[in-house]
């Protein structure tokens, strides 16, 4: 087995937090992430960021974790079942921004490492993680930006690493009882280490490193936009979407409180304000309605550069 270098992985982490708070934080310009550090009474910790009531962010969280524990949970072991009985030790960097203003995008992105150890049999690790964009009125161009970076962050691993992790995005952020994605996806990878520890934490590490290039040009270009509270009300409803998803599907959601991980830390990618409305109108030929007809789908967002 190649040598595995946690700690060199739990540094790159730490790095990437500092980063994305520095950066989103000089873009906000009126607010910085308050930091609330914490210890898990089962073993490990983390440091929580989060910015609140900002000119730009209404809401965001970067949040890092270093847990342990003495068995795998169940929402790890339902794909894996050879990681029963086993300890475990997983850190990552996972973040979600909920802008205030609807024409800019909700984002999300994590980065992951696993370890899973048992007596006498060789540890079983792995990275996982990806990146995905939620907006509530298209733009094209900021689609194709958006893969763009994301395509270029896994062009040194191969040609088909973007094209398999961008349809295990789809796959994975597809809201099933409503029949719709999230959002217009990205990247999500899980699982990886079939090459070795250094190649996988190198592509890792590109793919951590391509949220910001990816995320803060639209940002930037759309944050000044003039907005009415009907594009306010349609944010809220398509922002319960979200909220679905992660209280439903989402397997970090659910490793975390399964693994009896902080509270408030795992639910900091909720939005601070949300609406559900019964049978939301939505009139042909609106923005709204381009925004299921035109970006929710499957659609080859990089194409329309070339």
């Amino acid at each position: 087995m190649s040598h595995v270098d946690v700690d060199a992985v739990k540094q790159y982490l730490l790095n990437l937090q500092n980063s994305i708070c520095n950066t989103l934080a000089s873009v906000d310009g009126k607010q910085k992430f308050v930091e609330d550090s914490w210890d898990r009474p089962e073993g490990g910790s983390g440091i929580t960021r989060v910015i609140s009531n900002g000119a730009v962010f209404e809401k965001g969280g970067v949040n890092f974790s270093h847990v342990f524990g003495e068995n795998m949970p169940a929402s790890a072991t339902a794909n894996r079942p050879e990681l029963a009985g086993r300890s475990f030790e997983a850190m990552g960097v996972s973040l979600v921004l909920h802008p205030k203003n609807p024409f800019v995008p909700t984002s999300h992105a994590n980065v992951r490492f696993f370890i899973a150890r048992k007596e006498g049999a060789e540890p079983v690790w792995w990275f996982g993680g990806g990146l995905d964009l939620t907006p509530y009125y298209g733009f094209e161009e900021d689609c194709v930006h958006w893969h763009q970076v994301a395509k270029d962050s896994c062009a040194p691993f191969g040609e088909e690493v973007y094209s398999k992790y961008k349809k295990w995005c789809d796959e994975y952020f597809y809201i099933k009882h409503r029949n719709e994605p999230r959002g217009i996806g990205g990247l999500f990878f899980d699982d990886l280490n079939t090459n070795g520890f250094d190649a996988s934490f190198s592509l890792m590490q590109a793919i951590g490193d391509s949220y910001l290039p990816a995320y803060v040009p639209i940002v930037e270009k759309r944050k000044d936009n003039a907005y009415s509270d009907e594009h306010r009300d349609f944010q809220l409803h398509r922002r319960g979407r979200y909220v679905e998803f992660n209280l439903v599907y989402d397997r970090g959601t659910l490793f975390g409180l399964q693994s009896n991980g902080r509270t408030e830390s795992i639910l900091m990618s909720l939005p601070p304000e949300v609406r559900w409305s019964y049978e939301y109108p939505v009139v042909e030929g609106s923005a709204e309605a381009k925004l299921y007809s035109d970006f929710l789908i499957d659609k080859n967002w990089v194409d329309l550069n070339d």
